[in-house]
Order: structure tokens, then sequence, then C-alpha cells
């Protein structure tokens, strides 16, 4: 698709947060946050001409490898907020891309992203075959602390068990990054994500799950931290990190 006429190089988008995204004391799920983190970053492509549709020309699309999320407090059902996403950095296949929600006109949530294009064919990294010098990069900071490298301990707690079906798909054809953070939240104490006591969210994805995959999942913990390890054939897939208040 074209560059839309009212492209321009920071989007912001509002939202009104309805019962579907919320847990059942009405505030939003961090699963859900990340969703319109995600539907806001996939606007701007639409709006700047590098698209999923467009980057399948070009057999390519973008994967997400490490999100950080830090989390002052979430919105509740029937609240409008405000999604601004900008462009930090982008060269050949890997860019960083920032994303903050407002409520009220105030920051209640801070992302950074580090995205890879992958080819669709090979499923390797592959060069940006469109242009983005419209993208103007902002050199500012959406968190305290950029995307990081989990570090999994090797004497982690096998868990549970999960088989990749279809609801777990996206467009991609392999399990959608926001599907592995379900899984690994639905082992927590219902209660701690209830009273909103998770702080900051680190993810890293390092391998695609597809249709029928069996993946083991994997936890360890402390005073502070809660790691996930999803794995398959003993390999790691995906690592959550969980900064509890």
């Amino acid at each position: 698709m074209p560059i839309a006429p009212k492209f321009t190089s920071i989007l912001e988008q509002e939202y009104e947060i309805n019962f579907l995204h919320c847990y059942p004391n009405g505030y939003l799920k961090y699963t859900d946050l990340c969703n319109l983190l995600q539907i806001t970053a996939g606007n701007h492509a639409d709006l700047g001409g590098i698209s999923f549709t467009d980057m399948q020309a070009h057999h390519q699309a973008w994967v997400m490898s490490r999100m950080r999320l830090e989390i002052h407090e979430l919105p509740k059902w029937r609240d409008i907020v405000t999604i601004k996403t900008w462009i930090k950095t982008l060269e050949n296949s890997r860019s960083i891309r920032c994303m903050e929600m407002h409520l009220n006109g105030e920051k209640i949530v801070g992302c950074e992203t580090y995205w890879a294009v992958i080819n669709t064919q090979t499923r390797r990294p592959d060069a940006l075959a469109l242009p983005h010098d419209h993208f103007e990069k902002f050199q500012i900071d959406a968190t305290k602390q950029p995307t990081l490298k989990i570090t999994i301990d090797e004497n982690t707690n096998t868990i549970g068990h999960r088989k990749v079906v279809l609801s777990d798909l996206d467009v991609v054809n392999h399990a959608n990054n926001v599907k592995y953070m379900e899984w690994c939240l639905d082992y927590e104490n219902p209660k701690k994500i209830i009273k909103q006591e998770i702080k900051a969210l680190d993810i890293n994805f390092m391998r695609e799950l597809n249709l029928n995959d069996e993946a083991i999942i994997h936890q360890s913990r402390n005073d502070t931290q809660t790691i996930y390890s999803i794995t398959k054939e003993d390999k790691n897939a995906y690592a959550l990190q969980i900064e509890w208040k």
C-alpha cells in the first residue's frame, strides 16, 4: 500500500478499554495490554507502507524478538487511553520501536520492542526490502531500561506442557507471541495478577512454535523475580521475566 496521506512519524491512537480486555476486577489484562501496543505498532506500519501486506510482496514479515514493559498502573473498563508509538532505530533487518500508554494525560506504561525482519519462505533474517526513510527516527526512550537478554537458570522446574493448537497461531503461521505470556501467567497466583503486583515484564522470543508442536514450560523464582522459559525439543523458544513490586 502507498504511504497514507495522514502518515506521521509519531502515531497516537485512542482506545476504549472494553470488558473483553479485562480481568474479573475490571482492569486491563497484561496480555491485552501487549495486544493493544502491537496493534498500534501494526497500524503505524500500515500507514507508513511497511505493513505485513506490503512486506509479503517480498516474502517478508516483522517478528518481535524482545519486549520490555514498565507498568505504573493498568487502565480499567471504559477508560479511554492513548497509545503513542515511534521508531527509535531501523537498520537492515533490525528495528527498535517504542510505545507508551497514557491515561488522563499521565504516562502509565512504557514499552520498548526489538523487531527482526524474516523471510517467510526461508524463515531466516532478511534486510528490509521496502523504503523507510520517510519514518523519522527518534532517540527517545519509553522505558528506564532497554530490552534485555534474559538469563535462564539451568535448574528450572518443569511446571507444565502445552501443545500448540490452531487458536494459538497468527498470520505468520506460528504461535503468537502474546500466547506464550498467557500460558505462563496462567501458572501465577491469580491474586498477585489481580492486585497489579507486576512492575515490569521482559520477554525474549528465540524460536518459533508451530501447529502441533509440544512445548514444555519451566519456572524459577526468587523474592523479586519470576522467570519462565518455554522449550521445544530441549531448545529455548521463549523467556518471560517478571519483576514484582
